[in-house]
């Protein structure tokens, strides 16, 4: 019989950050072991659930049995299973004690590889009722919980303690224990607005069951976020206010759905006089501490208003909204007092208390990275055409707020509450802006340093953090990667390519080891390594594919910067219908060079070409090289791709004719120095021969 299956765990309040991990991992795992067992085709489209106190999974057309069948497991060959008396070995009496058989009652079968014995076995009929209770513990077991807790007087563990069980294959309880609870059809509704004893008389109702007024319960996840998107929007809408980007509240907004069963949006405010303090002090206190909403005006300004997502649905709320203003004020008056304690001291004057600051157990002290960044990022500023001093005052400055208050309490500020403090104490305005920006971009997507002084701190900084941790060892491992170097290096790429920095990345990379003065071993190459295959991702997801990120990358080019353009050149060229035919000679010119280099140091010398085919390979190349090298004086990457279609004749007349490695040691020699001119010729936007398909 097929039927609908409903599993329900009620707990205690599950973890808010964890909810939507367990909501859709529970349901996947329950439906992939029943699936497996074929009481459930894959076909079907389970339905997924999860509150503050429950996970549930519902999964249409269940099976409540599925009957044995015979199926055949292929075993040892003959020759292993059998020895020189035919006798039975090891392997074959256990193969057949595994499949549950007499060795007797084994097979043979033919196959290409030989003569195998076989088993032929009947797998027992398997019942919901029988497997149902274990394959809940087993996916209740796979979620991924940190910490487990026990309750009461039993065994069992759970992210929380754990108060019923519902199991229901249509309106028949599936009888069976999961974490010492029996299971049965009776749930919980609302904690205050809902009945405390609801029994289920169907699973497939579930859902209606506790969107009932009687239960006032909204048990989808996704529905309870949009809901909660939809009241908050209406109700700033209606305030003349907006909520900012949504990216800004994507992270709140799941908290919060996974913190209310019936959501209710209501309006706050707070004392104007708070609008003192930087808005993003008071914004990151009512979104972290307070799961508010804070509203803005149509000037991106902060408002004195917020919004309250809660779990009850009032006629009147006021007491719901005098609670949430009054929790609040405190939250602020910390941030204005955290502000205000830390202007009365300057920022140049906590740039020495960063020396009893721990960088890096074998990289020092805060300060001494400071003094690092300070110099380096001076260096880049020149190479910029930046104003070093003021690089380099911002570099000085760039950690100074990582001991204040406001940011020992907020983290996510540093930076910001730097530029606030930088401005306060009337530092150049350049100076405060690199401060904030240094640390951009912090994760994939963010916006970029703006003005080359931030630039010159911003790669400074992610540089210093690079060959510091290379030089000692701390490179990433597979997942592994504590310190965030990968998104350090696609930072610095990102930087060099969207800004267009004429920057060589060997140069400036040795700069960064340079700065710790021997201090550290030198693992530039394998740091250069290690960027350039976050630049092959980078490019990747740029939509450039494997063929012309290879292409390009496999030159090692000095400036990331110029990569775009000779991408562009090299899907070009692969449009020409020379493309095909000129990279597979370029690969093998390529392939006999590796097997006979010329001697080092002999010239090549046109006077010693023989033949016609030869002859006009060199005449052709003459004339091309010149155009290539005009265009790539240029930059113009295209052309001097695209110039290289006409070497396809006489590239082609030459194989065809003329053998290189001829007897004459001399003539073989000049042969390959005028294959060695072309290869270089060829390659010097990208590497050709990799295009060969």
């Amino acid at each position: 019989m097929k039927a609908t299956l409903l599993v329900e765990i009620l707990s205690e309040e599950l973890p808010p950050k964890s909810l939507r991990d367990f909501d859709v991992n529970f349901c996947s795992w329950l439906f992939e072991e029943l699936a497996k067992l074929k009481l459930v085709a894959r076909t079907v489209v389970p339905r997924h659930y999860a509150t503050p106190r429950r996970l549930a999974a519902v999964i249409p057309e269940v099976l409540d049995r599925v009957a044995g069948e015979e199926k055949e497991i292929a075993g040892p060959s003959v020759k292993v299973g059998l020895d020189a008396n035919g006798k039975p070995t090891q392997a074959i009496i256990g193969f057949a004690k595994k499949a549950g058989i007499a060795v007797e009652a084994l097979e043979r079968r033919g196959t290409p590889k030989g003569e195998v014995f076989v088993a032929r076995v009947v797998t027992g009929e398997i019942t919901l009722d029988t497997v149902l209770a274990e394959l809940v513990e087993k996916a209740l077991k796979r979620l991924p919980i940190p910490k487990l807790m026990r309750w009461g007087d039993g065994d069992a563990q759970f992210v929380r303690p754990v108060h019923r069980l519902v199991m229901l294959h249509g309106e028949r309880v599936v009888p069976g224990i999961v974490l010492g609870l029996d299971s049965g059809n009776r749930t919980r509704g609302h904690r205050f607005m809902g009945r405390d004893e609801i029994v289920l008389r169907s699973a497939g109702d579930y859902e209606a069951w506790l969107g009932a007024k009687d239960c006032m319960v909204l048990a989808g996840f996704d529905a309870r976020e949009a809901r909660i998107r939809e009241q908050l929007n209406a109700k700033a809408a209606e305030l003349g206010a907006s909520l900012g980007s949504a990216e800004d509240i994507a992270v709140l907004l799941g908290e919060v759905a996974a913190l209310v069963e019936h959501p209710s949006v209501y309006a706050g405010t707070f004392d104007a006089d708070f609008l003192g303090v930087p808005q993003e002090c008071l914004i990151l206190t009512m979104r972290k501490n307070q799961k508010y909403f804070p509203l803005f005006g149509a000037d991106g300004r902060l408002l004195p208003r917020f919004l309250i997502v809660s779990n009850m649905a009032l006629d009147d709320p006021r007491h719901v909204i005098d609670g949430n203003q009054r929790v609040v004020r405190p939250r602020l008056e910390d941030a204005r007092f955290f502000f205000d304690q830390d202007r009365k001291t300057r920022l140049e004057a906590r740039v020495p208390k960063l020396a009893a600051v721990v960088y890096h157990a074998k990289l020092g002290s805060q300060l001494e990275r400071v003094e690092r960044v300070q110099l380096l990022a001076g260096s880049l500023a020149r190479l910029l055409g930046a104003d070093a001093l003021l690089a380099e005052r911002a570099a000085w400055l760039a950690k100074a707020d990582l001991i204040t208050g406001m940011v020992g309490e907020f983290p996510e500020l540093q930076g910001t509450m730097g530029r606030h403090y930088a401005l306060h104490d009337g530092e150049n305005a350049e100076v405060a802006d690199a401060i904030e920006q240094h640390y951009r971009p912090r994760f994939a997507g963010d916006a970029l340093p703006e003005g080359p002084v931030a630039i010159a701190v911003a790669i400074a900084d992610k540089l210093d953090t690079l060959a510091g941790l290379f030089g000692i060892g701390q490179q990433p491992t597979g997942d592994r990667d504590p310190y965030g170097l990968r998104r350090a290096a696609l930072g610095v790429i990102r930087i060099l390519v969207e800004r267009r920095l004429p920057l060589t990345l060997g140069k400036i990379l040795g700069a960064a080891f340079a700065g710790f003065n021997a201090r550290i071993g030198d693992a530039s190459a394998d740091l250069e390594t290690f960027v350039f295959e976050r630049f092959s991702g980078y490019l990747r997801e740029q939509k450039y594919s494997t063929l012309e990120v290879d292409a390009v990358l496999g030159m090692r080019p000095a400036r990331l910067d110029l990569v775009p353009l000779q991408l562009e050149a090299v899907r070009a060229f692969l449009a020409l219908p020379e493309a095909a035919s000129l990279a597979a000679a370029n690969k093998r010119i390529r392939n006999i060079l590796n097997k006979s280099a010329p001697p080092a140091g002999t010239a090549f010398l046109p006077g010693m070409l023989v033949e016609a085919a030869e002859s006009s390979l060199y005449d052709a190349f003459g004339r091309v090289e010149a155009q290539a090298a005009a265009h790539l004086e240029a930059g113009r990457y295209v052309e001097a791709l695209s110039s290289l279609a006409a070497l396809k004749a006489p590239v082609d007349a030459f194989f065809d004719s003329v053998m290189v490695n001829a007897e004459d040691a001399e003539l073989r020699t000049n042969r390959l120095l005028l294959l060695q001119q072309l290869d270089r010729a060829m390659n010097r936007v990208a590497d050709i021969s990799r295009l060969a398909t």
